[in-house]
C-alpha cells in the first residue's frame, strides 16, 4: 500500500488445493458457474428456451438504462480529459509507463475490441443498410425496415448507407471505448495511487469504507467475475462460429455442434498455454501478432478493394456519425424500438459485461500514464481505429450491394458475410485464410486476457495467483461458450451477455460517484 493512504485493506487469502481463494469470491463464482454448466447441458431444451425469452425481455424493459449509463460514461471521460484531475499520473509523480505507447496500445485494443470487428465489421454496416433501405432479405430470417436506425430511408441508397455506417460507428465508438476507460481508470487510480488490491471492490472504498471487505464488496467481486466470464463467453462464440463459417467455406469443413465443439476446445487449449506463459511473454506477444496481423488484412482490403470510395467513405461516415450522435444515443420517442432494443441496448449491455475483464486488463499494464493521455489513448484513438476497420469492411461490403452485384453477400448469414465478401476481390483465398487466421487469434488473445482478470478478481487482486487457478477459469470459458452455443446460438449468447451487463451497469454508475470522490481527495492532498 502507499505510504499516504488513507484507506485500509482487509482481506484474507487462503491457499487450498493451490488455489489462492479470496475469501468467498472464488467459491461461490466458481460453483455457481460450474453448476449453471452443468445444468444447460442438461436441460438443453429448457435453456433454450430461457435464453430466447431473456434478451427481448431485458432489453425492451430497460433499454433506458443502458443508454443512460452509456451516456454518463461519454460525458464522465470526456469531463475528466479537460478538467484539473487530467493531470494526476497513475502511480504517483514520478512513475514511468511500463510499455512503450505501441505496445500499450495493442494490448488494449486487442482486449477491447477483438473478435466482435472481425464478426461485425461486414455484416452490421450489411444488415442497417438493408433495413433502412426497404427490409432487403439478410441473414436468417431477414430484417424489417422497423429495424432500421432512425427510420428507414427507402429507396435512398445514400440515405440509407449513410444511417448504415454512422449506425455501425456508434456503436464501435465512444460509448463502449468510455465504458471500458472508466473502469479502467478507476482500477488504476485505487491500485497505483491509493494502494488498494487491484480488484473491482477497491473502487467503491469511498463510498463503503470499511464494508468494502465485507459482504457487499464480495457481491461486486461476483457480479464482475459473472460479467465478465458470459461477456467473454458471448465473443468466443462468435468467434467459434465465424472461425468454422470460413473453414467451411475454404476447406469444406462441416459445419455441426460437434465441429464447434471441437473448434472451441482446440483454441481454448492455445489460450492455455499463452496464459501458462504469461502477461509478458504470453499475451502482449499475442496481442502485438494482432495488431500486425489486423493491420496486415485491413491494408490488403483497403488496396483490392474500392479504395477512393472507401477513404472518402471514412471521412463522411466519421462526419454522419457526428451529426447523428445525438439522435442515436437519445431513448426518449423513439420510433426504431426494434433497432434500439436489438441493437443498440444489446452492444451496451455487452460493452458492460465486458468492461470488468477489459478495464482491470487496461490497468494493468497502464501505470505510469496521465489521467488526461489515458483517456485521450483509450476513448480517442481506438474510436478512429475502429471506424477506420469498419469503414474499411463495410464501405468495401456496401460498395458490393449498392453496385447490385452481391445478392450472395446479403443473403449469407452473419458469420458467412466476410467470406462472400472477399470474393469479389483478388487474392480471395489469401483473405479468407488470414480472416480465419485472425479470427483463431482474437480468440486466443480474449481467452487468455480474461482468465488473467478472473484469476485477480477472485483472488483479491493479486496479479500472481497460481498457475493451476489461470487454467480453471480458461477452461471454464471455453465450457461456458460451449454450453451456449449448444442452447440457443447466437441468442443465447447475447441473452447471456444482457443478463450480466444488466446489474452492473448501475454498479458502474455508482462508480463514476466514487472514482470522482476519490480524485477530488487525491487532488487536495497533493496540492
Amino acid at each position: 500500500m502507499s505510504d499516504n493512504s488513507d484507506y485500509e485493506v482487509g482481506q484474507d487469502n487462503v491457499r487450498i488445493f493451490g488455489l489462492d481463494i479470496h475469501n468467498p469470491v472464488f467459491a461461490i463464482s466458481g460453483l455457481t458457474i460450474v453448476a449453471f454448466v452443468f445444468f444447460s447441458l442438461v436441460f438443453r431444451e429448457q435453456a433454450a428456451e430461457f435464453f430466447g425469452w431473456l434478451r427481448p425481455a431485458l432489453t425492451s424493459k430497460f433499454d433506458w438504462v443502458f443508454m443512460i449509463a452509456g451516456n454518463l460514461f461519454v460525458v464522465f471521460s470526456l469531463f475528466l480529459v479537460v478538467s484539473p484531475y487530467g493531470k494526476i499520473r497513475l502511480g504517483g509523480e514520478g512513475a514511468k509507463p511500463d510499455y512503450s505507447y505501441a505496445g500499450w496500445i495493442a494490448m488494449l485494443f486487442a482486449a477491447g475490441m477483438g473478435i466482435g470487428l472481425m464478426f461485425w465489421g461486414v455484416a452490421e454496416p450489411i444488415s442497417h443498410y438493408g433495413a433502412s433501405f426497404g427490409g432487403v432479405t439478410v441473414g436468417e430470417g431477414g430484417l424489417r425496415t422497423d429495424w432500421a436506425p432512425l427510420g428507414a430511408a427507402e429507396g435512398d441508397v445514400q440515405g440509407a448507407r449513410d444511417l448504415a455506417m454512422a449506425a455501425t460507428i456508434f456503436h464501435w465508438g465512444l460509448h463502449p471505448w468510455a465504458v471500458y476507460a472508466v473502469v479502467a481508470l478507476a482500477l488504476a487510480f485505487f491500485s497505483f495511487n491509493r494502494g488498494l488490491p487491484l480488484t473491482m471492490r477497491s473502487v467503491f472504498y469511498p463510498l463503503l469504507g470499511e464494508r468494502t471487505w465485507g459482504p457487499l464488496g464480495h457481491i461486486i467481486d461476483i457480479l464482475a467475475v459473472f460479467a465478465t466470464i458470459f461477456g467473454l463467453a458471448t465473443s468466443l462464440g462468435l468467434g467459434a462460429s465465424q472461425a468454422l463459417a470460413g473453414l467451411n467455406y475454404l476447406f469444406g469443413v462441416p459445419i455441426s455442434d460437434g465441429m464447434s465443439v471441437l473448434l472451441i476446445v482446440v483454441i481454448t487449449g492455445f489460450a492455455l498455454m499463452s496464459v501458462i506463459a504469461g502477461l509478458e511473454k504470453g499475451v502482449k506477444r499475442l496481442s502485438e501478432a494482432n495488431m500486425i496481423l489486423a493491420g496486415a488484412l485491413l491494408l490488403l482490403v483497403l488496396i483490392v478493394g474500392p479504395t477512393v470510395a472507401i477513404l472518402s467513405g471514412f471521412f463522411s461516415g466519421m462526419v454522419d456519425y457526428v451529426v447523428q450522435l445525438p439522435a442515436l444515443s437519445n431513448w426518449v420517442g423513439r420510433e426504431d424500438t426494434n433497432f434500439l432494443q436489438g441493437w443498440t441496448a444489446f452492444y451496451w449491455a455487452w460493452w458492460i459485461s465486458w468492461s470488468p475483464f477489459v478495464g482491470m486488463f487496461i490497468a494493468r499494464i497502464s501505470r505510469g500514464r496521465t489521467i488526461r493521455e489515458f483517456v485521450i489513448c483509450v476513448l480517442i484513438i481506438p474510436t478512429l481505429v475502429g471506424a477506420l476497420w469498419m469503414s474499411v469492411f463495410g464501405g468495401a461490403a456496401l460498395e458490393q450491394v449498392t453496385g447490385g452485384t452481391a445478392q450472395a453477400l446479403q443473403d449469407a448469414a452473419l458469420e458467412l458475410k466476410m467470406f462472400k465478401m472477399f470474393e469479389a476481390f483478388p487474392m480471395t483465398g489469401l483473405l479468407s485464410f488470414v480472416g480465419i487466421i485472425l479470427v483463431v487469434v482474437f480468440f486466443v488473445t480474449s481467452s487468455d486476457s480474461g482468465s488473467l482478470v478472473i484469476d485477480t478478481i477472485t483472488a483479491g487482486g493479486k496479479t500472481d495467483a497460481p498457475t493451476a487457478q489461470r487454467v480453471f477459469w480458461c477452461v471454464l470459458e471455453g465450457a461456458i461458450a460451449i454450453v451456449l452455443l449448444l442452447g440457443g446460438g447466437l441468442g443465447a449468447l447475447q441473452a447471456a451477455a444482457i443478463a450480466t451487463g444488466f446489474p452492473f451497469a448501475i454498479v458502474l454508475m455508482l462508480m463514476c460517484v466514487s472514482v470522482m470522490i476519490g480524485l477530488i481527495r487525491e487532488r487536495k492532498r497533493t496540492q
